[in-house]
């Protein structure tokens, strides 16, 4: 298992809810529903090590953008080494993505995928980064979210009109993939 992930998750403070980094099997069904051909701009929340940041930047359209927001000041900094110009790291909160989408001249998300660990953040910030997330995202797009557990899923059902719900046991814990859309 990577040490930089398990020093970062000891010294997180919550912020960082995963045991071990995403697997594969995972990053496959989190990516699934996302139509590349036609997505210019995604944004990732809690990329962490960057196993889904990857995995996005080699689908994405060569035009497009992948917005990442990392709280973590050493995950950012390693995500900054990824060397491709359609990559933006953004050491900051996803509550502010509208700000970021207009500062980096996109109308809005085409897909949003999420590693954050919202069942152990501050509700109301929760409540911000759902609503200001449902607010960026484009009618075709979808929300992707994933957990350890279905706590989430009243909360994304009171938000997202439509909400489908994947699992896959090849993750450590397994996983649940929330896929929601407007």
């Amino acid at each position: 298992m990577d040490k930089k992930f398990i020093s970062e998750v000891l010294k997180s403070g919550g912020t960082i809810g995963a045991l071990s980094p995403s697997s594969s099997f995972l990053a496959k069904k989190m990516l699934r529903p996302i139509r590349f051909n036609k997505a210019r701009c995604i944004v990732e929340y809690g990329p962490g090590t960057g196993i889904f940041t990857l995995k996005l930047l080699e689908k994405l359209h060569p035009e497009g953008k992948l917005l990442v927001f990392e709280v973590n000041k050493e995950f950012s900094e390693s995500l900054k080494q990824i060397n491709d110009p359609r990559l933006i790291v953004i050491n900051d909160s996803a509550e502010k993505i509208e700000s970021y989408l207009r500062q980096h001249n996109c109308p809005h998300a085409d897909f949003i995928v999420s590693s954050l660990p919202l069942t152990v953040l501050p509700e109301n910030m929760v409540h911000n980064i759902l609503i200001n997330s449902k607010y960026c995202l484009s009618d075709s797009g979808a929300f992707i979210q994933f957990q350890y557990s279905l706590k989430l899923r009243s909360k994304l059902n009171s938000i997202f009109p439509r909400v489908k719900i994947r699992f896959t046991f090849f993750n450590i814990p397994p996983a649940f993939v929330f896929i929601c859309r407007k």
